[in-house]
């Protein structure tokens, strides 16, 4: 009996051990042992990138609109893939801060903890969620304190020390600006325009700073009595029949070349410019594939901004551990570099480089201004004092 007992007992525990090497089932909703997780990462990704989901937020246009969210999404991409991170973007119903935040709440919602948000609009829907989000990093591209400051006032109590989950990079407009009129004398035109979009802080620099390197430009050149230089907002952000229409009386009056800066009020300008064969200078990325549909070679150069380096910098931070470098602060970025190329404003390699400036030009004018060798102003409060005829006329509309 006593035999057959310990056979049983045998077979019992054999039976218990194939078992145990058996995987169980896994649970309902719940991936097997050897599936990956938001948790886990892939195998293209490294333990210190396995967490960082991230999503960028569309303002009022689409990836495709050359312009602030195409350069920060592609920017942010390539990042992601190279890093093996998960990455997707939102488009809002609307062009409403109430659409925005949606879009926020969703990709919080969706397991998103880096939120990408490029350009001012974004204010008011950062003022209404940062602080309900503290484990999200929002990363704002163009966000100024004036924005915050304004979108606190229309949306709710808000702490002004900022909050450690976010950070904004704000640029020198008056830096870009500046070369781009140094660009448009020294390339040989002597009839120029500046076309804003709201008289709001970061478009009154590019048009401050514009002026200012038109200015110095003709100094060098010696030809001041010969500049003549038209400055307007069009109190909107797009272009319009009205602008067109005020654009076309400035180019048919012998304007050559109108800095268009302000969303996509450069249409106005390419439409008017175009009845006459005259050029447009872009703003904030290389708008030259933009403007130059218009017709070819009108695109003399854009004042850009570093939103592309920008985008991997604060992401490889993220990565690198290395947030609470840049976590609750507003920042200004500019020159950085003798070396064009490693700054945040700068022009592009589509300038239409010529005798009168060519790329060492460029190169020689970057290293001065890094150096201090050159100054400009960034106030606006005051119009630049300049010796060029410069014709303010207020608003269009």
């Amino acid at each position: 009996m006593k035999k057959l007992f310990a056979l049983l007992l045998v077979v019992v525990m054999v039976v218990a051990l194939f078992a145990g090497c058996q995987p169980s089932a896994p649970a309902d909703n719940q991936p097997a042992d050897n599936q990956p997780t938001d948790s886990q990462p892939a195998d293209n990704q490294s333990a210190e990138t396995s967490d960082i989901r991230v999503a960028m937020v569309t303002d009022y246009g689409d990836i495709t609109d050359q312009s602030f969210n195409q350069a920060t999404y592609e920017a942010a991409k390539a990042w992601c893939e190279e890093n093996g991170v998960d990455f997707t973007y939102y488009k809002p119903t609307g062009d409403s801060t109430e659409a925005r935040v949606a879009s926020i709440d969703q990709a919080v919602a969706e397991g998103y903890n880096v939120l990408l948000l490029p350009g001012y609009a974004f204010a008011g829907a950062i003022v209404e969620t940062v602080e309900m989000y503290p484990d999200v990093k929002y990363v704002a591209l163009d966000v100024s304190e004036f924005d915050l400051q304004d979108a606190h006032g229309t949306a709710k109590d808000f702490s002004w020390t900022y909050p450690t989950n976010m950070f904004s990079a704000v640029y020198q407009e008056e830096l870009a600006g500046y070369m781009a009129g140094v660009a448009a004398v020294k390339l040989g035109y002597t009839k120029i325009g500046y076309l804003g979009g709201m008289a709001v802080p970061a478009v009154m620099r590019y048009g401050y700073g514009f002026v200012q390197g038109v200015n110095d430009a003709a100094k060098e050149l010696g030809n001041v009595g010969d500049i003549e230089l038209k400055y307007v907002y069009g109190n909107q952000f797009y272009g319009d029949a009205d602008i067109t229409a005020y654009m076309d009386t400035w180019y048919n009056a012998g304007t050559q070349v109108v800095f268009a800066c302000g969303g996509g009020i450069y249409a106005s300008a390419a439409e008017a410019a175009e009845k006459v064969g005259g050029k447009v200078i872009g703003v904030d990325v290389d708008q030259a594939p933009t403007i130059d549909k218009y017709a070819d070679g009108m695109t003399v150069t854009s004042a850009m901004k570093g939103l592309g380096a920008t985008v991997k910098t604060l992401l490889s931070a993220i990565k690198d551990g290395k947030w609470d470098t840049y976590g609750g602060t507003v920042t200004t970025l500019g020159l950085v570099s003798e070396n064009s190329d490693d700054n945040y404003v700068q022009l592009p390699a589509s300038t239409q480089w010529a005798d009168g400036f060519t790329q060492d030009d460029y190169n020689k004018l970057v290293a001065d201004l890094y150096n201090g060798n050159i100054t400009v102003s960034a106030d606006t409060t005051v119009e630049p004092t300049v010796e060029i005829a410069v014709d303010y006329q207020g608003n269009i509309k």
